[in-house]
């Protein structure tokens, strides 16, 4: 199912129908819903930063709710809801979080972190009154068909065009979308109902990050570390910028933290219990290179 005016570029080719429906109107989503045995639901607006956030909040909780709602009344056999780790929350330097982990980055936490959030309390409590919900939180995917490109894939994107002065403290978990996928599917097939699965692959600092994409892409290597503060600096003047009419800021104020942070997080369980691949850094890299550069992103 995709939105009234989605592009469906990144879709074709694939043996699929295609259905359109805003997440909004909840009896458009119902009619799509009905019929149908699983419903996958991935649909958000992945988005660090809008002119109006009230948008990611009405896509990520509401339209959750109305396929949660849809997903009942048509009797599906299962849901596997999209979360995310942003909805895992932040653990302390040096420690690993998994998916028993306490939420505690909503003080810090940007409007996409905060709905995606808020969406798998909503995911949570329809598992507990019957639907049959399964929860995958992705990591930081990367990989082809990244059409927006999406803040991830802009890493690779702003390193293929020179535009990355150098890397940054923290660290964060990188996953091959198409093991998020396969994550996806097996879910559906042996996920508990009501559990979490973080799907996970690299738990990596910034440094090994670029130094893979630079690597793989035969770019020069990035040899600067960028201050911490310096990294402050420019979110708050970009996001200043942003709010007196200027352009859309590179970096966030509170993206800036997150990023700052080493988030790193403990994959096993998808490994163990439902058998989640894992794909090669290098590999991953690789895919995403010659999918943006094929398609001039």
């Amino acid at each position: 199912m995709l939105a009234p005016r989605e592009p469906d570029d990144n879709v074709r080719g694939l043996e699929v129908e295609l259905v359109r429906a805003d997440l909004l109107d909840r009896a458009a989503v119902t009619a799509a819903v009905a019929g149908c045995d699983v419903v996958y639901h991935l649909a958000a607006i992945y988005s660090l930063w809008l002119p109006d956030e009230s948008i990611i909040y009405k896509v990520n909780v509401l339209g959750t709710q109305h396929v949660l709602a849809a997903a009942r009344a048509a009797g599906v056999k299962k849901v596997v809801h999209t979360s995310s780790i942003a909805a895992i929350g932040v653990p302390a330097p040096g420690e690993l979080a998994d998916e028993q982990f306490r939420f505690n980055h909503w003080d810090g936490g940007n409007a996409y972190i905060r709905s995606k959030y808020l969406s798998d309390l909503d995911a949570q409590r329809a598992a507990a009154q019957g639907v049959p919900v399964t929860i995958v939180c992705p990591g930081f995917p990367f990989g082809e068909r990244d059409r927006g490109p999406t803040p991830t894939g802009r890493f690779i994107v702003e390193a293929l065009h020179r535009r990355v002065p150098g890397y940054t403290s923290g660290g964060f978990c990188a996953v091959d979308v198409d093991d998020v996928a396969a994550c996806h599917v097996l879910a559906e097939e042996k996920g508990t109902i009501g559990a979490r699965y973080i799907a996970g692959g690299h738990n990596l600092t910034y440094r090994e990050f670029f130094e893979t994409v630079t690597r793989v892409a035969a770019l020069p290597p990035l040899r600067r570390r960028i201050p911490d503060v310096a990294v402050m600096g420019l979110a708050h003047v970009s996001e200043a910028r942003a709010r007196h009419g200027g352009p859309p800021p590179r970096i966030t104020v509170k993206a800036a933290r997150y990023a700052l942070s080493t988030v790193w997080y403990d994959c096993s369980r998808a490994r163990h219990e439902l058998g989640m691949p894992l794909t090669p850094l290098d590999t991953t890299i690789a895919k995403a290179v010659r999918w943006f550069r094929d398609n001039k992103s």
